[in-house]
């Protein structure tokens, strides 16, 4: 023999005007809903239907602006450096010194065009790219007397970025194109 459950049930009033025990269910036959009880609230905690809930887009990632991050950074960090500086495929590195002797809480490296290059245009900033077969790569970083030391490592490997429109990768001419360290403390 087959089991049935049926809840207590009543319109959209009775409901309201009903306080149930803690952790009962009711029915609202007019709204076709149910509602939570807790032993107190005057009518329960109606819960949404499906076709009620308005449908929200999906978060991309993708479709956030440089801008807004470095807004973010900046409006949490204390002090930003910036050091741009030129860099030659056979160079085994890309050094700064940024002169502070606090710790860093984000070192961000970019590339800056210097001459229209890959769909980007001058003075741009682009934060997807490589070098070799390393995709965004990081710097390394110590203190010293001198201040904060970045080193980007070559190792005598071609630069990339990724091409604006296409996405595809696009190797570079350090002629084109600058390294700039961005440090926030």
């Amino acid at each position: 023999m087959t089991r049935v459950l049926q809840l207590r049930r009543g319109s959209t009033a009775q409901n309201d005007n009903f306080t149930g025990l803690p952790g009962e269910i009711t029915m609202d036959t007019d709204s076709k809903t149910i509602r939570i009880h807790d032993g107190e609230t005057l009518g329960g905690f109606p819960i949404a239907r499906k076709d009620d809930i308005i449908q929200q887009s999906v978060f991309d990632i993708n479709t956030v602006s440089d801008d807004f991050w470095r807004n973010i950074i900046e409006k949490f960090s204390q002090t930003s450096f910036e050091e741009s500086k030129d860099f030659s495929h056979n160079d085994s590195y890309v050094d700064a010194i940024i002169e502070t002797n606090k710790l860093p809480k984000l070192i961000q490296v970019e590339m800056i065009c210097k001459n229209p290059d890959a769909g980007y245009g001058v003075n741009e900033k682009v934060a997807a790219f490589g070098i070799g077969n390393r995709a965004n790569p990081k710097p390394l970083a110590f203190i010293n007397e001198n201040g904060l030391n970045l080193r980007l490592m070559i190792g005598g490997e071609k630069f990339w970025v990724s091409h604006r429109d296409t996405g595809i990768t696009t190797n570079v001419s350090e002629n084109n194109w600058g390294i700039l360290f961005r440090v926030y403390c």
